[in-house]
């Protein structure tokens, strides 16, 4: 995928900064770590520092220093995560800060604007967006004259329905009003909830505006997960080949494994910077949750093998020792090895792909998430949907014991290397 600012291999994570930065980590580690593309968002941009702001330097690259891709987001999400602060009528959507209490209008256009300034080199669309998790979703109802209702449940259908059709004008206004297509790429987002008639409504209308690129929205909001696995099916199936095909707000790494298996490009999350921040680091197994006391005297790096600064510099014991006492150096360390873990998932997704690999590659990485075979339902549907017959019962078995003895020949290693490095320190009193 060829951008202004940068040429992308895909699949691809991008790491999220709300703000034009990601917590804890600076640009130039980012490119050690072979970020491609960044996030950013409208909203939060515009409140602070503000896009004219930004414009003043150039772009949000020359502000922050970036040199590769950069995308930022419309503000459609602020609609769920700041829905007690909006209110949301056809002409756009109202947001009151939770800074310093202003009221901004965001509107197609505004969205734009914002973003034109901005100079991302993929930009979204603004969209209405419903949460698929609640029955009877509670939206902000705009009175005669303006006055601003309480809170007001809805019926998630009637919400859903307009808010797709919604998201389709609002598309419209984006592309009319978007001043810089030939260096920007506005992308379209597909809505519809978990409702596979709206979706397919939604499609159909995104597909014919023909724009460079298209995301998946609504989705990776707490909705179970068969659910979440049938609509990315069924929108990469619907989307046109040869676009990129974005599924917002995804970053666990086995739902990144699943929908690149079911056709997706793109991804991005705050979860590996977020769950950082709370001691918590990635491996091929699942997550170490370093606070835990298991640590405390554990000297092997956090994933044996990783390349990154942090496993090549430091142990688990060390880094149990700074997190549990909430120090922030801890988050930017283990932040350093969960944004390397993630670009060396997609790179390793995107080699299994032009090996003509996957499959097996889901499978091994499948089984190593669950080694005793307890594989969750919604993993057997994504793969069930994207083709790829996982191994019988036998071979699943072997690959646990395999797997088990393995951790345990690890496990005894570290045991021993602590009593050796234990026995040392007191000889040296």
């Amino acid at each position: 995928m060829t951008l202004p600012h940068w040429v992308c291999e895909t699949p691809m994570f991008m790491p999220v900064g709300t703000q034009g930065t990601i917590k804890g980590l600076t640009c130039q580690q980012l490119e050690e770590l072979n970020c491609q593309v960044i996030l950013g968002n409208t909203y939060h941009l515009e409140n602070r520092p503000g896009a004219d702001l930004v414009a003043q330097m150039g772009s949000l690259h020359s502000f922050i220093n970036w040199r590769r891709g950069m995308l930022t987001d419309s503000g459609g999400f602020q609609m769920v995560s700041l829905l007690h602060l909006a209110d949301i009528t056809e002409e756009g959507v109202t947001f009151q800060s939770p800074t310093d209490g202003r009221r901004m209008l965001l509107t197609p256009e505004h969205s734009m604007a914002i973003q034109n300034r901005l100079g991302a080199d993929i930009m979204m669309a603004l969209d209405d967006v419903v949460p698929s998790t609640a029955e009877n979703p509670a939206r902000r109802v705009v009175g005669v004259g303006g006055a601003a209702a309480p809170l007001k449940p809805l019926p998630r259908r009637q919400l859903a329905g307009e808010a797709t059709h919604r998201t389709t004008r609002w598309l419209d206004r984006c592309i009319a009003a978007h001043s810089r297509p030939t260096e920007q790429n506005l992308f379209a987002i597909v809505q519809g909830g978990l409702d596979e008639r709206l979706r397919d409504i939604s499609l159909k209308d995104l597909v014919q505006r023909n724009t460079p690129g298209y995301a998946i929205g609504g989705l990776a909001g707490g909705e179970d997960k068969r659910s979440f696995v049938k609509v990315v099916s069924q929108c990469t199936a619907g989307l046109p080949d040869g676009k990129p095909r974005y599924v917002m707000g995804v970053g666990y790494p086995l739902d990144i494994v699943i929908c690149s298996a079911l056709g997706a490009d793109m991804y991005d999350s705050v979860y590996p910077t977020r769950t950082a921040r709370f001691g918590v680091a990635l491996v091929p197994e699942g997550v170490l949750k370093l606070k835990n006391s298991q640590f405390a005297a554990d000297f092997r790096p956090i994933e044996e093998g990783c390349g990154c600064l942090t496993c090549k510099r430091v142990t688990r014991a060390f880094l149990h020792n700074v997190a549990a006492k909430g120090l922030p150096f801890a988050s930017t360390l283990i932040s350093y090895h969960n944004i390397s873990y993630m670009q060396r998932l997609a790179r390793d997704i995107r080699q299994a792909i032009k090996a003509g690999r996957y499959p097996d590659y889901v499978r091994d990485f499948v089984y190593r998430h669950y080694p005793k075979g307890d594989i969750p339902e919604w993993v057997l549907a994504g793969c069930e949907l994207a083709g790829i017959e996982l191994y019988p019962p036998t071979k699943q078995r072997q690959l646990g014991e395999e797997q088990q003895k393995g951790q345990a020949a690890a496990d005894r290693r570290a045991a021993a290397a602590a009593t050796s490095s234990s026995a040392a320190y007191s000889g040296s009193k």
